[in-house]
């Protein structure tokens, strides 16, 4: 699925930082269009998802190709992925950004939930929404959307970039969820982002406290004050960070 395997490492740290500072990190590099639009938590869980992309592609549908028959054929691309995709990986599916007609249901978002599969994304919508929101599994959408795939969708093929939310998606890219939303991070660029995001996180904290206790962010948010960077280090030499 990728050749930049998400380290233990890595996927630590990218649990513990938000995807508005990764987000800021990409943007260092020149990556302006990484956060999905569009796209929220079926129900926030209060911690991250994050797993390297599994991805299923959905077309307009054609009614002569799409009835409900073609969920008999258990090589139909929407059940395979559903079995394919791998434990620990984030499910990402291209809906074409059209939540009209739902991308999954609860029954399929249960069996990744206990294939082990870290969360499921769609730029579409789900059906059984208060029921996906119930699961352990991340799920992210963008609005709950009760008919069957089939009257719009038509899977097509899985495991190939896709667009969703309006961003690219490559398979193995990795993707980081929080109560807000979904960012995607290119896959070799993964370890070095994760780094950052601890780091800027770090600094953050500390200007968030100082800022509570009164201090003005002039100097302090950005660092422009030496001030600031002493007080920052004896900061992060107190709280073990």
């Amino acid at each position: 699925m990728t050749e930049h395997p998400l380290k233990p490492e890595t996927k630590a740290r990218l649990e513990g930082v938000s995807t508005a500072t990764l987000t800021t990190a990409l943007f260092k590099r020149g990556l302006r269009n990484q956060y999905l639009q569009e796209v929220g938590p079926v129900s926030p869980k209060g911690r991250n998802m994050v797993g390297p992309a599994f991805t299923l592609r959905y077309i307009p549908a054609r009614e002569d190709l799409n009835p409900l028959s073609v969920f008999q054929d258990p090589e139909h691309p929407q059940r395979a992925a559903i079995e394919r995709c791998p434990a620990g990986a984030v499910m990402a599916i291209d809906s074409r950004g059209d939540a009209r007609a739902a991308s999954a249901g609860s029954i399929l978002v249960s069996r990744l939930m206990v294939r082990g599969v870290a969360g499921v994304v769609t730029d579409g919508g789900f059906r059984d929404s208060p029921e996906i929101g119930r699961l352990e599994i991340p799920a992210y959408h963008q609005r709950p959307s009760a008919p069957t795939n089939l009257t719009l969708h038509q899977a097509i093929d899985m495991d190939l970039p896709i667009a969703c939310g309006g961003v690219a998606v490559f398979p193995g890219d990795i993707l980081v969820g929080d109560d807000e939303g979904v960012v995607v991070l290119p896959a070799q660029l993964a370890d070095e982002l994760a780094e950052e995001a601890v780091e800027m996180t770090a600094f953050e904290d500390f200007v968030t406290e100082e800022v509570i206790k009164g201090r003005s962010i002039i100097g302090l948010y950005p660092a422009t004050q030496e001030q600031t960077k002493t007080d920052f280090a004896a900061w992060r030499r107190k709280h073990g960070r």
